[in-house]
């Protein structure tokens, strides 16, 4: 072994200070290494995978990552508790924090990452800038300056010209950082980036950068030992992002010339070197159509998407932050370094992409791949999960349940591995982006590689195209949400029924059916009609011009079975709100689901009150009790998984209450607030 420094150490059990996927791919390569292995947890994470992996297990504290996960001295005692000799940060919560990496120097744990120094110098994106210069390191115009006045930075924004890009000076992974399009959208933008940004890092300060219309995000994989050695594994194409993070990654990125590569690499090691890097780090640069590149950023720790350059390099980047964090030189010299096929990774996320990514919650009721079955190398594909069947999706912490990683010969075998494993991807029982993520890689200007960092937004029309129902998909959502109607009655007592039902007579419900992100738009309407005395009578359903006759039966859980016209299929079925969610093996369905006969009243309650898309938190209320408002304007903001959503007035009219204040957690559904339309 080499000889180590004073950080530097040889240890026998590793701390994994993280959770999900993360926490679970770490303790895979320390095992395969010898090492023990102990999870920490909050309480809403006392069940979760992560913890069940590990050897040891130490609770931190409550669900709020910051009564938690984030909590420096509580990390450190179970350390020492457990007689962990090394902790791990994974990426996110502590990953990036120099008091941390002080305090583990204090205690004498060993921090599997870059010293304080080199975080500190890339932790302030202004300071950072002003070294990559001094590297020698090419940047992209802006204004990087102390002063914060709101006066100043709507000035220095004028002077770049719009569009700017507003990023925390602290921060990172798209928390603080919108796109300011004008000069009338600067307060607004900046005042939610300086919310976002004191939530997630405790800081307000903002930089503000030139906003390239088309570049691609190319990203630089480096590695630094305690030796002075250093190396680059080659790049990374980020460039499919929505809100700022990244949705697929690939490597290596497509259409890079032999001198670009290295040109952008040993720009990478130096911007490294500048600062005393030591350990897994990331060059993040734009790369214009011109091939020019600008640094963006540093990520001082693994990235999410460092198993494509696994896939590329043969290499594994977790087994090698061990070792150096233990005082070994890099086990390669950069010549040593290769490239070999084509790599991807796909995010899996529990968000709605037909409802603007909102974040999503719930039970797993399966998670699985059958690689044999869809004739997929389990060599050339990995899934790194932080989930199983059965576990629950909280809103406490990033959506993001699994990533998805392929390789190929060539980027296109590569592609055709990623559309055949997405579509054995078998999650039930939270809404996911999969289905969004097999449009995006199927997409023939993904395909045609004409890619840069607005992408999704550039490709929306096609991307997010209303979805085509069948009669049996609409006849089952009726079924689904009639029958919830009848399962909410008081009482046994015809007079407590919502269903219908009528004493001695035929009885008739019409139901609006509709596509969820598409409310506004045609809708479809499904006729029920019966003389039901008894659960087990049929009812009779017409959809256009085809009448079924139909049975809706109870199983376990939230299984059912639909019976249309004999044909008899199972399904898992649930109602979130107005939602009617059904999932069967060939996928999931959502369908907005509303009465229109003479006894509804749900349209009319639906615009006189707002309700809460998710599960989240308040973070603001923009407007007053008895305010006029107009169609659009934003009512108040709520934080889920870590970002925020702005709720805007449905209509013209007055907010009449709140039924929630700034802090209050709120559930899905929830009515957040009464509202008045214009009459």
């Amino acid at each position: 072994m080499s000889q180590t420094d004073s950080r530097t150490t040889p240890f026998d059990t590793l701390l994994v200070a993280n959770r999900g996927e993360i926490a679970c791919r770490v303790m895979r390569t320390a095992r395969a290494m010898g090492l023990r292995t102990v999870a920490v947890y909050s309480d809403a994470d006392a069940n979760a995978r992560h913890v069940r992996e590990a050897d040891e297990a130490v609770r931190l504290g409550p669900a709020a990552a910051r009564e938690s996960y984030l909590k420096v001295e509580a990390v450190v005692e179970a350390a020492k508790r457990t007689g962990a000799g090394a902790i791990h940060p994974g990426y996110g919560f502590l990953s990036e924090n120099g008091a941390f990496v002080q305090a583990l120097d204090a205690a004498g744990i060993t921090f599997v990452g870059p010293p304080a120094s080199a975080i500190a110098a890339m932790g302030d994106k202004s300071a950072a800038k002003a070294r990559m210069a001094n590297a020698g390191v090419p940047l992209v115009p802006g204004y990087h300056g102390g002063d914060q006045d709101d006066a100043l930075l709507k000035s220095e924004a004028d002077k770049i010209g719009y569009p700017v890009l507003l990023k925390a000076s602290a921060g990172g992974g798209g928390k603080g950082m919108r796109v300011v399009e004008s000069g009338e959208q600067f307060q607004a933008a900046l005042d939610g980036c300086r919310r976002e940004s004191q939530a997630a890092f405790g800081d307000t300060r903002m930089l503000i950068e030139k906003y390239l219309t088309q570049p691609r995000h190319v990203e630089v994989q480096v590695f630094c030992d305690s030796h002075g050695n250093g190396v680059y594994l080659f790049e990374r194409d980020c460039s499919v992002q929505r809100r700022h993070q990244k949705v697929l990654e690939e490597a290596p990125a497509p259409g890079m010339s032999a001198e670009l590569r290295r040109e952008m690499g040993e720009a990478a090691v130096r911007a490294a070197k500048e600062i005393g890097y030591v350990g897994a780090g990331t060059v993040e640069f734009l790369l214009d159509k011109d091939g020019s590149f600008y640094f963006m950023e540093m990520n001082t720790r693994l990235q999410v998407e460092h198993p494509v350059t696994e896939m590329i390099t043969g290499q594994d980047l977790v087994e090698w932050q061990l070792r150096v964090a233990m005082g070994e030189a890099l086990p390669l010299r950069q010549e040593a370094l290769t490239i070999t096929g084509h790599s991807f990774e796909a995010r899996l996320y529990a968000e709605d992409p037909e409802q603007d990514f909102l974040p999503a919650t719930g039970k797993l009721e399966r998670f699985a791949m059958d690689l044999k079955g869809a004739g997929l190398d389990p060599e050339r594909v990995r899934l790194d999960s932080g989930v199983e069947t059965g576990d629950v999706v909280s809103m406490h912490y990033d959506p993001m349940l699994a990533k998805l990683i392929v390789h190929g010969d060539d980027r296109e075998q590569a592609l055709s591995t990623l559309n055949r494993a997405l579509a054995a991807l078998d999650v039930q029982g939270v809404v996911t982006n999969r289905a969004f993520l097999q449009r995006l890689a199927t997409h023939p200007a993904f395909r045609n590689v004409e890619l840069d960092t607005r992408f999704i937004e550039k490709n929306e029309a096609t991307l997010f195209a209303p979805k085509q129902y069948s009669i049996e998909e609409y006849a089952g959502a009726a079924l689904i949400g009639l029958n919830q109607l009848a399962r909410e009655c008081e009482s046994d007592s015809p007079w407590d029924r919502h269903d219908g039902f009528r004493l001695n007579a035929p009885h008739t419900i019409r139901i609006s059916l509709c596509d969820p992100a598409h409310v506004q738009d045609e809708e479809n309407v499904v006729v029920v009609e019966g003389t039901r005395e008894t659960d087990a009578d049929p009812w009779h359903l017409t959809i256009g011009s085809e009448t079924l006759t139909a049975r809706l039966q109870h199983l376990e859980g939230d299984a059912v079975a639909v019976t249309l016209n004999g044909h008899r299929r199972r399904l898992q079925a649930r109602r979130d709100g107005n939602v009617v969610v059904m999932v069967d093996p060939r996928g999931e369905t959502r369908l907005f689901w509303r009465r229109i006969d003479a006894i509804d009243h749900g349209h009319h309650e639906a615009e006189s009150t707002l309700t809460a898309p998710m599960h989240g938190t308040v973070v603001a209320l923009l407007v007053e009790a008895g305010q006029k408002v107009e169609k659009g304007m934003p009512l108040m903001v709520m934080e889920a998984m870590k970002m925020e959503h702005t709720m805007t007035a449905p209509a013209d009219g007055h907010v009449e209450s709140f039924h929630f204040n700034a802090g209050d957690t709120v559930g899905q559904g929830d009515v957040l607030l009464e509202f008045a339309p214009v009459e």
